[in-house]
């Protein structure tokens, strides 16, 4: 397809969130051009992969775990179709992640962690120390107990863009690899974007997908714009044996919360740092300093492991911690940006979301609880709502640019 030929709806973005967007309203019949000058090359790049909204539940956050449980339910099936129709497999693993710890008070804190995981009704089963050892035998002896999510899984987003790359190709989407200079709006509506070196591509909707560059889009009104920060987050790549790791390990060491996530071929990603330095990309000997250091209390055996690959990208932030999805205050702009650290996990339920404005089915974010009747000691379950109710753009109208809010509690 000619890219200077109106689309129907042009994405501006080409992460993870913005290609499964395309990739739904592509599946709907809808002419879809992608317009990135790197498809898949930001936040996505470096990102672990972790599909996992029980082990990173906070005190604070429980309209984002409803948004996580909602999406983690229908990984499987996303990642079914889109690897039958681009013919990638994306590696998406359903092993649980296991969440340890070390001293007395780590053991206590993790315990209250899990009564209120169990009050939410969410599966977790608390394990000892030697129970950890055994479910993953390279874990540090000073470990003492942990909670093993079973539900929560894992997915290699580099194999995820690449699959929607491929996919969209075989739907017939164009792909423009240049840089949006403005989104052209005439008549107090959108009506397409204009590249920087001089493509128009006409369209009836615009998508804007380019996480932390969204709140500085050209051509767009101040009250359009989502209220988005670019927070960095630096990891390490360590290429070892397959079967080091089992699933997705994580624990707090020396304060700050530290992963490692398994891949298939034996490749293990150690995160993450958390730094607010605006569209800062440098990968800094500190930060490293302190991924080796916090992934060596865990699994020691780190340490052997030839480093395969450094980076840093910039997740987009927003001031509650939630996403901002569905129709802006500007007619024919959508939004789908904000998901911060959650962007793989909330990729199935963020495509949904925006096919449902182009006419397909409105997804829900269900019960908190997902126990059914909503576990012990739960009132019952919470209603079903559906996603633009929970991620709306027209909860920031009319307050100016909130401070950032501190990440959801955790002890």
């Amino acid at each position: 397809m000619d890219p200077a030929r109106a689309a129907d709806v042009v994405v501006v973005g080409g992460g993870v969130i913005g290609l499964s967007a395309a990739w739904r309203a592509a599946r709907l019949g809808h002419r879809v051009t992608v317009v990135d000058p790197s498809p898949g090359a930001g936040a996505t790049h470096a990102a672990a992969g972790m599909l996992a909204p029980v082990s990173e539940v906070t005190y604070t956050e429980e309209p984002l775990l409803r948004l996580g449980l909602a999406s983690l339910a229908r990984w499987p099936g996303f990642a079914a179709e889109l690897a039958e129709e681009s013919g990638v497999d994306v590696d998406h693993r359903a092993t649980g992640t296991l969440d340890v710890a070390f001293g007395a008070d780590d053991l206590a804190a993790l315990s209250d962690l899990a009564d209120f995981m169990t009050r939410l009704g969410l599966p977790v089963e608390r394990l000892t120390g030697r129970e950890c050892r055994r479910a993953e035998p390279m874990l540090s002896p000073a470990v003492r107990g942990g909670l093993l999510a079973a539900g929560d899984a894992w997915v290699d987003p580099r194999r995820v863009t690449a699959a929607l790359l491929a996919a969209l190709s075989r739907r017939g989407a164009a792909l423009v690899t240049e840089r949006v200079a403005a989104v052209e709006v005439a008549g107090d509506r959108v009506r397409g974007v204009r590249t920087e070196n001089g493509t128009a591509i006409p369209a009836g909707r615009v998508l804007l997908a380019a996480g932390a560059w969204s709140a500085s889009m050209p051509g767009l009104p101040p009250e359009a714009l989502p209220p988005v920060r670019p927070v960095k987050g630096e990891i390490m790549r360590l290429r070892g044996a397959p079967g080091l790791l089992g699933r997705c390990v994580r624990g707090t060491v020396h304060g700050s919360h530290a992963y490692l996530v398994p891949r298939g071929d034996g490749e293990i990603v150690l995160g993450a740092t958390q730094h607010e330095m605006g569209f800062d990309t440098r990968v800094t000997a500190g930060a490293l300093w302190e991924l080796l250091r916090d992934a060596r209390e865990l699994v020691p055996g780190v340490t052997e492991l030839e480093v395969a690959e450094v980076r840093a990208g910039l997740r987009p932030g927003t001031p509650d911690n939630l996403p901002v999805i569905g129709p802006s205050v500007l007619p024919g702009l959508l939004l789908a940006t904000g998901h911060h650290r959650g962007g793989v996990l909330l990729a199935p339920l963020t495509a949904d979301a925006i096919a449902a404005e182009l006419g397909g089915p409105a997804p829900v974010a269900g019960p908190d609880r997902p126990g059914g009747p909503g576990g012990p000691g739960a009132a019952g379950p919470a209603p079903d709502v559906p996603v633009t109710a929970i991620c709306s753009p027209s909860r920031f109208r009319g307050k100016g640019a909130p401070a950032p809010s501190p990440a959801g509690r955790r002890p």
